[in-house]
């Protein structure tokens, strides 16, 4: 089957429960209206709550959620066949992840703000609220740990990719400083994305970022790794107590910006290849995998935290 054709069903499954499905939850489920007060505007502080215009918050939210999760899980939920994948994608975002994540974002915003567990000891009981951010808490120190040690082992193995991802942080500061004074956003973000790009580019062939001839050769402590791991921690420290609008929101604005450009020349490229013949989904795997690598988890449940 043309991978193209898979593509545009799936794309057109989407767009119809968004607009059906979708408006159904944000009607009548949670029954959202154009002009409900925002916790930016009610609890304006100029530092966690601003009012942002839409395209910076689209930008934040959608490069937040478009992670190493979603993008390592359907990467390796390929073990079991394209087809488990897919379904699981596109059905469990529809029905399960969407809904989540609208729910989780509408209580926030109809408590000022709060997280889920601030939220639930108001709801619900104080105990709840315990409960809830105990969970939280080691949910989010897990999440950091394996998201820093990969993002550290990514740059120790290649060093190639580092100048591009610091760079995009002077970028952003420059976008936020920016947008807060009033100005545009067309010019400043064009540049910026030309220069993510060169950097790119220069980081891959002309200067690669390796910590390992600056670190003692015969250290087991003082590795590449683990010093990335540690400016790592010391970046999300600074990046979390600074003005959101400086550089959270407009480094993830910009690097929307990339992932769309990126999405876009994936589906051109798809659309090159299958009218070419050469994106066949059975060349590259099977609807429903016979055999899985020896090390694969059970298709069940490792397939739903993908």
């Amino acid at each position: 089957m043309s991978t193209l054709i898979v593509a545009a069903l799936s794309m057109i499954g989407f767009v119809v429960a968004y607009n059906t499905y979708g408006r159904w939850l944000a009607k009548r489920l949670f029954a959202l209206t154009d002009d409900a007060k925002m916790p930016s505007e009610e609890c304006r502080d100029d530092i966690d709550f601003v009012p942002t215009r839409k395209s910076i918050v689209f930008g934040h939210h959608f490069t937040s959620i478009a992670g190493t999760g979603p993008i390592v899980g359907p990467a390796l939920a390929v073990f079991w066949g394209w087809l488990p994948a897919l379904l699981w994608v596109v059905f469990g975002s529809i029905l399960i992840g969407g809904v989540h994540d609208l729910a989780a974002l509408v209580i926030s915003i109809r408590n000022k703000g709060q997280t889920i567990g601030q939220a639930a000891g108001r709801l619900i009981s104080p105990r709840a609220k315990v409960l809830f951010l105990i969970v939280l808490a080691l949910a989010l120190s897990v999440v950091l740990a394996v998201f820093g040690l990969v993002i550290a082992k990514i740059f120790s193995i290649y060093p190639e990719s580092v100048l591009s991802v610091w760079v995009a942080m002077p970028i952003a500061v420059v976008i936020g400083l920016r947008y807060r004074s009033g100005g545009g956003l067309v010019v400043p973000s064009l540049v910026g994305l030309i220069v993510l790009y060169v950097a790119v580019y220069l980081g891959a062939y002309y200067m690669p970022l390796d910590l390992a001839p600056y670190l003692p050769e015969d250290s087991k402590f003082w590795t590449p790794t683990v010093v990335w791991t540690i400016l790592l921690l010391i970046y999300a420290f600074i990046a979390s107590v600074l003005p959101v609008w400086l550089l959270l929101q407009p480094r993830d604005y910009i690097n929307s910006l990339q992932l769309f450009v990126a999405l876009g020349l994936l589906v051109c490229g798809l659309g090159i290849a299958s009218l070419s013949g050469k994106a066949d989904l059975a060349d590259s795997a099977p609807m429903i995998a016979d055999e899985v690598p020896a090390d694969a988890p059970s298709m069940f449940p490792f397939l739903f935290i993908t």
